[in-house]
């Protein structure tokens, strides 16, 4: 089970990673002002300091409310069905990721979407197959073929030629 408390601290701690590491990064670009105006790290970088700055003030408020013994900090807003539901969220689009990296982008869309449909949706088999193909065939000709954008491709789609 996991309490409000820790949910909103996990977040917290998280988010403020992300924003030092952004604030780490931009410094690597430059921070300050040039002749031309701002560098190019500036924006991330004071983008980055807000998203920092906004996690602390999430871990005070959260353990602020700790301390003055809050009921609703104390509620359970994740028990075992909830995490077996956004671990069933979770896992398809972690494979997603994964299929992405090996496959390519075609690839993982058709197999993701078919799954999220067939699967987890309950759809049939042709709405499934139909929706899963499509959405990949219109992504292809939308994005690579009248923007001019490139996505990742695989093995698969180099014995199609694309």
């Amino acid at each position: 089970m996991v309490t409000r408390l820790w949910a909103e601290t996990a977040v917290a701690l998280f988010t403020l990673a992300y924003g030092l590491v952004i604030v780490r990064g931009a410094t690597e670009f430059g921070i300050g002002w040039d002749a031309s105006g701002p560098e190019p790290g500036a924006f991330p970088f004071y983008t980055g300091l807000l998203v920092a700055a906004a996690s602390l003030g999430t871990l005070v408020v959260t353990w602020s409310k700790r301390l003055r013994a809050d009921r609703a900090i104390s509620a359970v807003i994740l028990d075992g069905e909830g995490l077996r539901r956004v671990v069933s969220f979770f896992l398809p689009i972690l494979g997603f990721v994964l299929l992405c990296a090996a496959l390519g982008m075609y690839v993982a869309t058709i197999a993701y979407l078919f799954f999220a449909m067939r699967v987890q949706g309950g759809f049939g088999w042709l709405a499934s197959l139909a929706t899963s193909f499509g959405a990949a065939l219109t992504f292809y000709i939308v994005i690579e073929r009248i923007f001019l954008i490139q996505l990742m491709k695989g093995p698969i789609e180099a014995l199609f030629g694309l």
